[in-house]
């Protein structure tokens, strides 16, 4: 879709255009993705959905990787592979279980905030040095969740815990992902995600299994189509452009999700949560942006200046 659109435009787009194309692509099968999993909760639990979701992805990727020989999975990354496989399993796990009980649009302005954690993750786990600008665009953004969230005056329960569990994790995969993508190529993490998912998320199916119908696996298959296609998208989408011209887009996924739930369920998310979304959607957008700018005030000070720089991440 994305490159038959390349092609009629007559010339290749510059790469935050096609960034964003991808990232764009990405959102609306994601939006669709989160209302057909919100549908079928209603008959398969949430952790059957997961291990479904995760084998179609298998099985759609495998033909690629007989066609091209098992060699195309090399990798020096087995260990990150998993890593990010462990993070996206319990992020999926959270994020069906909170989908099968909330509103989608609600659960979806929620997951905004995990760029917020993504910043306190590299602070506090990656050594990275974060200024006070930073840190003042994330409380900034997690004064937006309690806007969506009310805790005292809206009805704060454990579904919402479950969206904010899977932003955690969420954030957790994205922060391996992005060092992943500079050395393995879309496919081949879509890949390892599907076979590392697939087993990991079976004994979760297992313990609570019940016979799918017909009508449950068909819509197990879509899902699993639309999830490794918003998974490709968005690997493509961070390997084209940089996350800065990539992150704004990432807010077309709440207008998506919004408009199908209201079709399929008559779903229509209130004031504050659009309110909210856009605050935390802001300071996210704040945080990618001013990681990339000194980003490449580093890269353009050659020597032991880049030192000086590298400390005054702000």
């Amino acid at each position: 879709m994305i490159k038959a659109a390349m092609k009629r435009i007559g010339k290749k787009p510059s790469a935050p255009t096609q960034g964003a194309l991808w990232m764009i692509a990405a959102c609306v099968c994601l939006g669709v993705l989160n209302v057909a999993v919100r549908y079928i909760s209603q008959e398969l639990h949430p952790f059957q959905i997961a291990f479904f979701r995760n084998a179609m992805q298998l099985l759609i990727m495998l033909p690629w990787v007989l066609s091209r020989g098992v060699g195309v999975l090399r990798t020096k990354r087995l260990r990150g592979h998993f890593l990010r496989s462990l993070s996206g399993l319990a992020a999926m796990l959270s994020w069906f279980s909170a989908l099968a009980l909330m509103p989608v649009a609600e659960a979806t302005a929620i997951t905004f905030t995990a760029p917020l954690f993504a910043t306190m993750g590299a602070a506090l786990f990656l050594g990275e040095s974060v200024g006070r600008r930073r840190w003042g665009a994330t409380a900034v953004g997690f004064v937006g969740a309690m806007i969506i969230l009310r805790p005292g005056v809206g009805s704060f329960d454990g579904a919402h815990m479950l969206a904010i569990m899977a932003a955690v994790f969420i954030s957790a995969s994205g922060l391996i992902i992005k060092s992943m993508s500079r050395t393995d190529a879309p496919n081949v993490i879509a890949a390892y995600m599907g076979m590392f998912m697939t087993i990991l998320s079976l004994p979760f199916a297992l313990f609570v299994w019940r016979t799918p119908s017909a009508h449950a696996l068909g819509w197990a298959a879509v899902i699993g189509i639309l999830a490794t296609s918003a998974q490709l998208c968005l690997n493509r989408a961070f390997r084209v452009a940089d996350a800065s011209a990539v992150v704004p887009f990432d807010f077309v996924r709440l207008p998506a999700a919004a408009l199908v739930a209201y079709i399929a369920f008559g779903e229509a998310p209130d004031m504050w949560t659009w309110v909210g979304a856009g605050v935390i959607f802001t300071s996210g957008v704040y945080i990618a942006r001013r990681e990339a700018r000194l980003h490449a005030r580093i890269l353009a000070i050659p020597g032991p200046a880049v030192s000086g720089i590298g400390r005054d991440r702000s």
